[in-house]
Formats: structure tokens, C-alpha cells, sequence
């Protein structure tokens, strides 16, 4: 079996990339296709692959600002050259999902999300650039008006879908009328776990933009004198968020994956105030033995325990500073309640080695079905034969 890996574009390792790798361990032959690859050799080689084939967009100036030629991906995309392969695999935040294979190929298609910026949450991204006036505004409500229709079109040419959570699941199914199964992410958590002390600050991390919220976090502790933030990360946002915070709140930038692993060992709490399709940071955070203090929206809804016998963390409604503060006090009546192993238990749901699993079995059990369905003698609609499973 021939296998190709279709992603959007790799010029970062985050959680899409973490996806791609788990792909990869599961189908270690498969060829890797992408619009355009900027990631150093080490970096490649850490999420499983040496060398990828992509688009006439990689030799295209100032491609890292890739926001740039959104008009051009689709075009770009369809120009993929899959003739070659009988499982195509893709992974799609963007416009992979919309590669074109013939009826003998399968194409499963692993969706982070649908195109965020083109459906759903138009009006929020054109608010955080500034684009809810003037002609500017017109050109990109326009854009995204025709990247709509792009994407609906290609909803028929994927056999089967894959959402990364039952958030996205929903998405897909209101945005394509399709179901989907659900397979989480994989995230690395250690199989033993040792709790350690506690020390007294509340943590939260992120690429410092606005959708992540991170100033009503700052903003909180406004209220909070006694308690201290510890906010890692980069971002445009940065020197507005240090120009509006206290003194009780210390910003470290970027931090090395290990240091992040210690600070989220060492916090009394993490800190999520975005509505994030999954999220993989809050896991992490609760496989370190951490409790979150969540938005209770999108997928920190499915990783984060908040009721029973064994809670990991808890909920505030909006992403409000205020709001955010009553958390935090909730949180530190309670706090003895939220038990470090508990959190690790529960982290332990999202491993590398079930994913692995999930995915793998699923992928050839669709293979299985499509084989027989060449084999048949009558006609047979792939999607269908697929559906029937779930």
C-alpha cells in the first residue's frame, strides 16, 4: 500500500506538527506532501521525516508571511500529485483536506479544524487585524466569501473523516454535513508521575495573540494583589500586556520545552483563557500534575474534569477579567480537592500510545472496507460504507 501524507505547511512544530508525527510513526513509509516546508533538518527529523514534496508556493518570496498568498493555497493544493498513492492521508487546518484523488484512492482526512477564519469565526479575526471597515474589509470578506465556497466544494472528495475533538466533530458536521469519528491528539505524558511541592503562582502559556485571551488573564490579577502570574510565551501582544500589568504578574517569553515542563510542575494552577479546538497545552499542564482553571468552551470542555469525585480543574463562562478572578478565588477555596495524580490519571487518556492505536486501527479498518468495495461487483459509495461503522 502506497501512502501519502498531505499537511497544510510545516515552518513550526506545534500541535498540528505533533499530529503529523503521530501519523507518521503509525504509516512510517508514507510520503509527505505539503504547500511549502521552512523547518531545519532537525526539526524535520523529529517529527519523522526527512524530506517533504511541496507546491510552487515554497519559491515564492517572503513565503513565511504565508497569510499573504491565501488566495493562491487552493489552487496550490489541487496541483498536488497524488497518482501515485492509494492511501492519502490528510492533515487539515486549513485547505489540505481539499487535494483531489480518483475513486481508487482512499483519502481520510485528519481536520484540527475547519477553516476558522473563513467560517465561524470571521467576524473575530477581522476584529483582532482591524478589518471590520474600509476596503480592505471588502477584498477580505470577499476572499473569505470564495474560500467558503472552495471548501464546500471539496467536502465530497474525503472518504472519511477524523476530528481532533467533539468540538471539531460538531463543526464538521454543521459546516459539511458529515460525520466524523473522534480521535484526540496525542500528547507526551510520562507513564509514572511523582508529585512534587507546590509553589505559590498560577501559570498560563501561549503564543501572546488575541484570540488566546491572555490579556483578561493579566488583567485578573488586578484583583488578585496576593497572588502571583507567570506568563510564558510570545507575541505581538506582549509590550501592551506588560504595559497593563502588576506588579504580581512576570512575563518570561519563550521558554525551552523542559523549563515549561518545570514551571507547570511547580504551579498551583494553569491558567486557558482561550476557546481552543482542543488544546493540547491543558493536557500537558495536567500530565505534570497541575489543575486548570479553564474557559468552559471548546476542548478544554472533553480534557478537563470538572465535576465527581476526581476533579482536575474547573470552568470560568467568559473570557472576563473579573470572571477570571472569581475562578482563581474558587480555585483556592477548593484547592485541596484538586489532587496531582488525578490530573496525571487523567492526562494519561491522551497518550502518544493510544493515539497510535485509535488512529491506526481506524485507518486500515477504512482501508479494509474500501479494498472490498473495488472488489464488489456492485457499485458502493466509500463514505457510506464508512459511516456504517459509526
Amino acid at each position: 500500500m502506497r501512502v501519502a501524507v498531505v499537511h497544510d505547511w510545516l515552518y513550526v512544530i506545534g500541535g498540528a506538527e505533533r499530529v503529523l508525527k503521530g501519523i507518521l510513526r503509525c504509516y512510517p513509509q508514507a510520503d509527505v506532501h505539503c504547500l511549502f516546508d521552512l523547518l531545519p533538518p532537525a526539526d524535520r527529523r523529529k517529527i519523522g521525516y526527512e524530506v517533504s514534496k511541496t507546491s510552487f508556493l515554497q519559491k515564492m518570496p517572503g513565503i513565511r508571511h504565508h497569510q499573504f498568498y491565501l488566495p493562491l493555497m487552493p489552487i496550490a493544493i489541487e496541483q498536488t500529485d497524488l497518482r501515485n498513492y492509494d492511501l492519502i492521508i490528510s492533515s487539515s487546518y486549513a485547505v489540505a483536506k481539499g487535494i483531489i484523488t480518483g475513486p481508487d484512492q482512499l483519502h481520510v482526512s485528519y481536520v484540527h479544524s475547519p477553516m476558522r477564519y473563513a467560517w465561524d469565526l470571521q467576524q473575530t479575526y477581522l476584529k483582532e487585524a482591524r478589518l471590520e471597515k474600509g476596503i480592505q474589509s471588502v477584498f477580505v470578506r470577499v476572499l473569505m466569501h470564495w474560500m467558503r465556497i472552495w471548501d464546500q466544494r471539496t467536502v465530497n472528495g474525503v472518504d472519511a473523516y477524523i476530528a481532533n475533538s467533539r468540538f471539531v466533530a460538531r463543526r464538521i458536521h454543521k459546516l459539511y454535513g458529515r460525520d466524523a469519528e473522534v480521535i484526540n491528539p496525542p500528547v507526551t505524558v510520562p507513564t509514572t508521575f511523582v508529585p512534587r511541592n507546590k509553589e505559590r503562582f498560577f501559570l498560563t502559556a501561549s503564543r501572546l495573540v488575541p484570540y488566546k485571551n491572555t490579556r483578561a488573564l493579566v488583567e485578573a490579577f488586578r484583583f488578585l494583589p496576593d497572588e502571583k502570574l507567570v506568563v510564558v510565551g510570545s507575541g505581538p501582544e506582549l509590550p501592551s500586556l506588560k504595559a497593563i500589568a502588576g506588579s504580581n504578574v512576570q512575563f518570561l517569553g519563550f521558554v525551552e520545552d523542559s523549563e515549561l515542563r518545570d514551571l507547570m510542575q511547580a504551579a498551583r494552577a494553569f491558567l486557558f483563557g482561550a476557546q481552543e479546538d482542543f488544546g493540547i497545552v491543558v493536557v500537558e499542564a495536567q500530565a505534570q500534575g497541575t489543575p486548570i482553571i479553564a474557559l468552559g468552551k471548546g476542548g478544554a470542555r472533553e480534557t478537563v474534569i470538572a465535576e465527581g469525585p476526581t476533579p482536575t480543574g474547573l470552568f470560568f463562562d467568559e473570557a472576563d477579567p473579573a470572571q477570571v478572578a472569581v475562578a482563581v478565588n474558587r480555585f483556592i477555596q477548593a484547592e485541596a480537592n484538586f489532587l496531582p495524580v488525578n490530573c496525571h490519571r487523567n492526562a494519561l487518556r491522551f497518550s502518544e500510545d493510544r493515539f497510535d492505536r485509535a488512529f491506526k486501527s481506524y485507518v486500515d479498518n477504512c482501508w479494509e472496507k474500501f479494498e472490498a468495495s473495488l472488489a464488489s461487483p456492485a457499485p458502493s459509495m466509500v463514505p457510506q460504507i464508512v459511516a456504517s461503522r459509526n
